[in-house]
């Protein structure tokens, strides 16, 4: 769902979802949410086997000079979007960049979540070549193509479908967060798009993390999030009428983790792929799931809203950011080419920070280091 929906066709497939010819007449909703009498799903046979656990390469971000002179000695201009993510790089061109510039944006997008791009010359074997250098390309499971993925847009009204399918294919998710390896990077660059519509909104899972009570947070460190892909597997078949390549799994993930370059504690909860705590009962990880829908969709101050443009570029961090696209009624086609490499298997360290925490600790440290001085 990188972008919300992730389609290699139009997102206007709403009749196809088998469940629509199934509705009780007294409720209205279908006799059954998730339609295994559908043929399209029961019977379909992935060609390929799930992905194996991988070892992923340091990170390229490690590398990277933390004050990134090579970066900005382009010229380009520094524009944070709000105090917690989002910033816009003017007067730049991906395609122009080297390798040590690279690892220094990498490090921009670990620190700042999401990094944005207007007016870019990129092409999509470009595109490609820069994510080669984060790592091995990753592969959507409805991915045709095995170096990138055709992201449309959605008209969806997906408070209603959610009548008709169990996935919420319009809510906020980490890129394939049910693999052993889910992706470091996502780069979507737009080809297609309308005058109005079709945004996209990234929050902050460092954020999503720092808001927490102390109490709170105690209580999910100790907790693992069982990221699926059933759902969508289901779906992709139903309502999009494509052919999955891979079965559904399921992982068992920290429910916070550390990211491996900055150190930082990151909410590792999303509601488009997680569907339980591995540790809790049904009823528990219900509402404690409900808490968390509201706990990001809540989440304004650490939530920044793009406006795509032909030649528009975002790249971020799934480690430390979940997204959604934002539906709309727009007829305009919208196209867009996004790319991912595999990332390390998800951690957490209990010696990381919270990124408020490590604010304060600095504080602090620096104060007494100046009454020390003074």
């Amino acid at each position: 769902m990188t972008q919300g929906i992730w389609s290699e066709e139009c997102y206007i497939y709403g009749y196809y979802l088998e469940s629509r010819k199934h509705i009780s007449p007294d409720s209205g909703f279908p006799i059954t949410l998730h339609p295994k009498f559908n043929n399209k799903i029961k019977d379909h046979i992935p060609p390929d086997p799930p992905h194996q656990e991988r070892v992923a390469a340091k990170d390229r971000g490690s590398f990277a000079d933390p004050e990134k002179k090579a970066l900005f000695s382009t010229g380009a201009k520094r524009i944070d979007l709000t105090e917690s993510l989002g910033t816009v790089l003017e007067g730049i061109q991906l395609s122009r960049l080297s390798p040590q510039q690279l690892d220094e944006l990498a490090l921009l997008v670990n620190e700042r979540g999401v990094v944005f791009f207007r007016d870019q010359d990129l092409t999509t074997e470009g595109q490609v070549k820069i994510f080669e250098h984060y790592g091995e390309l990753d592969r959507h499971p409805s991915q045709k193509d095995t170096r990138h993925f055709v992201i449309r847009g959605s008209t969806q009204d997906h408070r209603e479908i959610l009548k008709y399918t169990p996935w919420p294919s319009g809510d906020y998710h980490a890129d394939t967060s049910f693999e052993i390896n889910p992706p470091s990077y996502s780069m979507l660059r737009m080809e297609e798009h309308p005058e109005v519509g079709g945004d996209t909104a990234w929050v902050s899972a460092y954020g999503l993390y720092d808001t927490l009570s102390d109490a709170m947070k105690k209580f999910i460190q100790s907790l693992h999030a069982v990221h699926t892909s059933r759902l969508q597997y289901d779906t992709i078949l139903d309502l999009w009428s494509t052919n999955p390549n891979r079965p559904p799994i399921d992982t068992h993930h920290p429910a916070v983790r550390t990211h491996p370059v900055t150190n930082l504690k990151a909410l590792n909860i999303n509601p488009g792929f997680v569907t339980a705590f591995a540790e809790l009962n049904k009823i528990e990880s219900d509402k404690l799931l409900d808490f968390f829908a509201y706990h990001i969709h809540s989440a304004d101050d650490h939530q920044v809203r793009f406006k795509w443009s032909v030649g528009s570029v975002a790249f971020w961090d799934n480690r430390c950011t979940v997204h959604r696209v934002i539906p709309g009624s727009y007829e305009a086609p919208r196209r867009g080419i996004r790319t991912t490499v595999f990332g390390e298997k998800p951690f957490y360290d209990s010696m990381s920070e919270g990124r408020k925490e490590r604010e304060k600790r600095l504080k602090e440290e620096s104060a007494k280091q100046n009454t020390v001085v003074g």
